[in-house]
């Protein structure tokens, strides 16, 4: 009853419930691949341009065609939520919705969460079937097979993909924060914990955190491999040092007083 102060224990509960529920829509061998990816592909494009991180580069590179293979197969034979068919059935959707202009409910709240799962969808996609001739262009590139055509065919068209690769990652990352804007949600936040707010069914029913566990582990292994088999290691020696030297160095440059004609 109204106006007696007095708490029902149990409806209490069973609000908290409903403030705090969540459901888990993405497990964690999608996560760790999505993570690892991330970080192979910054850390590949960064030592591109320089040879004496060929080697991080190259393994960086292979790991990148390693997880590509991974989530293609898992695409395949994984849980149906991770299933490849599902960018398939939301691309399939997109000349619906483009005509889908021309009426009345394109102004409906439905109809724009249709157009932001489609864009999220082909930027996804689309970064997924560029890592092929990547890695590919990448590999003919260091097997030097540029020479048999007189030139550095496979290099330029490495250097062309990476770029694009780029541009769809920094899309991909627009297009999140875009959409965390207009949804006053972090789109992110399902990526870092599995999980999003509301009610209702997990779409992904277990987690799979063993084979998660199992696609790092194969990564840190084949890194250490590499690592091996490199004879100057994944890094040049002294690299951290010497790039401590320039920056106290230009630093002490900065610092040294001046002339005062400015020389």
């Amino acid at each position: 009853m109204q106006g007696t102060g007095i708490s029902n224990p149990t409806l209490d509960g069973m609000a908290r419930d409903r403030a705090t529920a969540t459901r888990r829509v993405i497990d964690a061998p999608t996560r760790m691949f999505h993570w690892l990816f991330a970080l192979c592909f910054v850390g590949a494009y960064a030592s591109g341009d320089s040879e004496q991180w060929r080697a991080l580069h190259v393994t960086l590179g292979y790991a990148m065609a390693g997880l590509l293979g991974f989530r293609l197969l898992y695409g395949l034979f994984g849980p149906r939520h991770a299933r490849l068919s599902l960018f398939w059935r939301r691309l399939r959707g997109a000349p619906q919705w483009l005509r889908s202009f021309t009426t009345p409910q394109v102004l409906s709240g439905g109809h724009w969460r249709q157009g932001q799962n489609l864009l999220m969808a082909a930027t996804v996609a689309a970064l997924l079937a560029l890592v092929l001739p990547l890695a590919l262009s990448g590999y003919a590139s260091y097997e030097e097979w540029g020479d048999v055509f007189g030139g550095e065919a496979f290099e330029a068209l490495h250097e062309f993909f990476a770029n694009a690769l780029l541009m769809l990652v920094l899309v991909h990352l627009g297009l999140i924060v875009a959409f965390s804007l207009l949804r006053r949600k972090n789109q992110a936040q399902p990526m870092l914990s599995g999980r999003i707010d509301g009610n209702g069914p997990d779409l992904a029913k277990h987690d799979h955190v063993w084979p998660a566990a199992l696609v790092l582990m194969a990564v840190l292994c084949f890194g250490a491999w590499q690592w091996q088999q490199a004879p100057q290691g994944l890094w040049p020696a002294g690299a951290w040092s010497a790039a401590d030297r320039d920056r106290h160095s230009h630093q002490h440059q900065h610092d040294e007083p001046r002339h005062p004609d400015g020389r």
